[in-house]
């Protein structure tokens, strides 16, 4: 049944031309530069440290990496991280098992 309700979120997005990011609960990343990146419709953050950031995805991970990186602003479904970001991956696939810190 999962499979059939992702189809018709996905026509339904396509058909009343809404954003899949919001219907299909796909992470939204935006980044500035090198210096500040923005996710949203993330599901908590499993690690982090000055040089690094993951978060959890509705199906797999998001790696932040960097130098001096600070998280400025967290909420539910939001994170802003400063610093210099030199890269960020996104691991797709079947929840990795870890549970999110906090």
């Amino acid at each position: 049944m999962p499979r059939v309700g992702r189809k018709l979120r996905r026509w339904t997005a396509r058909i009343l031309d809404l954003p899949q990011d919001v219907v299909l609960d796909l992470p939204r990343v935006t980044m500035i530069g090198g210096v500040q990146l923005t996710v949203e419709n993330h599901r908590g953050v499993l690690h982090f440290s000055p040089g690094s950031l993951r978060l959890a995805m509705e199906r797999g991970e998001l790696e932040v990496t960097g130098k001096n990186l600070v998280i400025r602003t967290i909420g539910a479904e939001e994170v802003l991280v400063e610093g210099e970001i030199t890269g960020v991956q996104l691991r797709s696939g079947s929840s990795s098992g870890s549970t999110p810190a906090g």
